[in-house]
């Protein structure tokens, strides 16, 4: 029996089938998601990787770019093949198109990492559901980062994925100040504003909660961040938890709307874009068209 699932073209797209990528990846030794003539990133890479399989040149659309040193449990993104692409993938055997490209792709991420084989992952392909985008249809990102704020806690095998910080922080005083900031707000503030893009989002989490083993777990939710957003509200929350600043300092700084001298960003290393949230498939091509209206 046959069970691969039959090609379903994009609506719209001239019979291409939209598929969805289910990828992680360690940003440590990439400058970032995006392509960067000369520069290693993991879209480079990945589109690399996609082009050796389908012997041509591929674009991939993702849930939210990365800064250099970001890593990734679960990022998404969507790329189109025609429909002999898709199921050309099987090469005649009776298994899931989804599965045959996971099997090869690996083997040629493989190849164009190299030394660095295993630093980006894809774990499930799929053709994705009416109406998907990866970047417009997500209802939500969610970041975690790891700080150890006493020299007890810096273990050297972490010293890759968690922020050694050289004061003590209070947990409360961060939580308090990062409380005052969720809602749709404009982070301005917070954000290295791109040309023509609106900085409105609505930070949905903000939270900070020490662990048994005394390392501080950051939790940051919205539905879209902007460059730079999650790191710098990140850093000015540390201020806070040492005591150089107010808690109410973060919402006097956030209704500036404008960075200034104290703007200063998390280093990136233990920032970890953990899970994208999409709606329902009935819903996947109403909430596309929303965030593409309100991001213009």
């Amino acid at each position: 029996m046959n069970d691969h699932k039959p090609a379903v073209p994009v609506e719209g797209d001239g019979g291409l089938v939209r598929v969805r990528l289910d990828v992680s990846y360690d940003g440590g030794p990439f400058n970032g998601w995006a392509v960067q003539p000369g520069l290693l990133t993991v879209q480079g890479s990945l589109e690399e990787s996609l082009g050796l399989l389908l012997r041509r040149p591929i674009r991939v659309t993702v849930a939210g770019r990365t800064d250099a040193g970001v890593h990734a449990r679960g990022q998404v993104v969507h790329c189109d093949l025609s429909a002999a692409e898709w199921d050309g993938l099987r090469r005649g055997h009776d298994m899931d198109s989804g599965v045959a490209l996971l099997r090869r792709l690996r083997g040629a991420l493989s190849h164009t990492l190299r030394q660095l084989s295993g630093a980006v992952e894809v774990h499930a392909a799929s053709v994705a559901a009416p109406g998907f985008d990866a970047r417009f249809s997500a209802l939500w990102r969610r970041y975690s980062y790891r700080v150890a704020d006493t020299g007890l806690q810096w273990d050297p095998l972490l010293r890759h994925s968690t922020l050694w910080h050289g004061a003590a922080l209070d947990v409360d005083r961060m939580n308090d100040g990062a409380e005052r900031l969720l809602g749709l707000r404009d982070f301005r503030a917070f954000a290295k504003p791109r040309e023509g893009a609106t900085t409105v989002r609505e930070l949905q989490r903000f939270e900070f909660d020490r662990a048994a083993d005394g390392i501080i777990s950051v939790t940051v939710q919205a539905d879209a961040f902007c460059h730079n957003m999650v790191r710098s509200l990140v850093g000015s929350a540390l201020a806070v938890g040492e005591g150089t600043q107010q808690p109410e300092w973060l919402l006097k700084r956030l209704n500036t709307r404008a960075r200034d001298a104290k703007s200063v960003l998390a280093p990136p290393h233990p920032l970890v874009l953990e899970e994208v949230r999409y709606p329902g498939a009935e819903e996947m091509l109403g909430r596309a068209l929303l965030t593409r209206a309100r991001r213009h």
